[in-house]
């Protein structure tokens, strides 16, 4: 019996509640699943996004849903329209899922491997958000062949969101201004919560360049370069303010030749987390106008916000009551997360003032760590959400 076929049985022989069970033999095949958890796909490998749009493209064949292609661009994977539903005017439904993960090529057949521990689910991108692209085209499918669409529905699956969505954010910005709602695949927190709010990114590029010289011989002469930018970066740091939500992180410097060496060239990046359009504009502002503190030395500072705050609106407030009470038919209990601070492409949505809910995929723990798994048992309750939902807004 080979690994996948091994994982396809220990999953519907695990012991479980009879109802459970019964629900998950209802299910779409998990065939689907466990092929997108082996098919490797990190941002920087096309070859590997592409065969997971490969494997939408097939999921769709036997569903009326038309399929747009979009070419990839610097260096990424391609992107997926598909445009199902109702043919009329009316502002759509947009979902959005990304294939793209952060785990390298490799990781599953050693360091992540695939593998089932009673209700864990454990491969890379499974939490992150393979396992809520997968159950939410599911319905999306679902809901096309019965023509039980509220709504047009468009849904959008993109090939960069770990990296900022260089090459999808105008796209999704473009589809958002004609949605009446937007959905995300982006996996549930803490239990399932739903996410209804998430701080904005900012990502800056640092360089500074000082004047080199010999350490022993010349050093009087050398203007270092990663000491004006400790200088830099502790000006950075202390521009962080929990009370306000806002965060500076400097994670990696780089710079210098050889240790006899005065360094000329020292380079850091910046990220930024920050609560409101306000602040993302006023820190901005700050470390954009950085300055050395000698005229010998030369700093330059590129950047700005990735993504815009993703603040909670009356439309989104209200989506979520609507959706809690779906949740509610179901079985379950849908709660909200405080403001959460990763972004995501629900922050474009956002900010155009489009009602969002986020965290609409799997239930589980670990995302971008070697212990990322997804909970199995969140997927047939969490599907049947995605699906009254497309079923219901209006």
């Amino acid at each position: 019996m080979n690994r996948e076929a091994a994982v396809q049985a220990a999953f519907f022989l695990t012991p479980r509640p009879a109802s459970e069970a019964e629900e998950i033999m209802t299910a779409p095949s998990l065939d689907t699943l466990l092929t997108w958890i082996r098919t490797e796909s990190p941002t920087h490998d096309a070859a590997g996004v592409n065969l997971m749009m490969d494997l939408v493209v097939a999921q769709m064949q036997d569903a009326p849903v038309a399929v747009e292609r979009v070419k990839g661009e610097q260096g990424l994977g391609d992107a997926l329209i598909l445009r199902a539903g109702p043919r009329t005017d009316e502002p759509a439904i947009l979902v959005m899922s990304h294939l793209d993960t952060v785990h390298p090529v490799g990781t599953i057949e050693q360091d992540l491997p695939l593998r089932i521990e009673g209700d864990r689910l454990y491969g890379p991108g499974i939490y992150d958000m393979k396992g809520g692209a997968w159950f939410c085209l599911e319905a999306f499918k679902d809901v096309a062949r019965r023509g039980a669409a509220a709504r047009p529905m468009v849904f959008l699956v993109t090939p960069d969101e770990e990296i900022g969505s260089p090459m999808t954010g105008p796209i999704i910005e473009d589809f958002g201004r004609r949605a009446a709602y937007a959905l995300v695949t982006e996996p549930a927190r803490d239990g399932g919560q739903i996410v209804t709010a998430r701080k904005g990114v900012g990502r800056f590029d640092v360089h500074v360049e000082g004047r080199p010289s010999h350490a022993g011989s010349r050093h009087k002469e050398g203007r270092n370069a990663i000491y004006e930018a400790a200088r830099q970066i502790l000006a950075i740091e202390a521009m962080t303010d929990y009370a306000k939500g806002i965060t500076t992180t400097v994670g990696m410097v780089s710079g210098g030749t050889a240790m006899n060496t005065i360094p000329q060239h020292c380079r850091f990046p910046v990220d930024l987390r920050v609560e409101t359009l306000a602040d993302g504009e006023a820190v901005t502002a700050a470390i954009l106008g950085l300055k050395p503190a000698d005229p010998d030395f030369k700093v330059t500072i590129t950047g700005g916000m990735n993504r815009p705050p993703y603040e909670r609106s009356e439309g989104t407030a209200r989506l979520f009551d609507h959706a809690r009470s779906l949740a509610a038919e179901i079985g379950f209990d849908l709660v909200t997360a405080p403001q959460v601070g990763g972004g995501s492409d629900g922050n474009f949505t956002a900010a155009l003032n489009v009602p969002t809910l986020d965290g609409l995929g799997i239930d589980g723990d670990g995302a971008h760590t070697l212990q990322e798994y997804g909970l199995i048992s969140s997927i047939a309750p969490r599907q049947k959400l995605m699906t009254r939902l497309l079923e219901t807004l209006r």
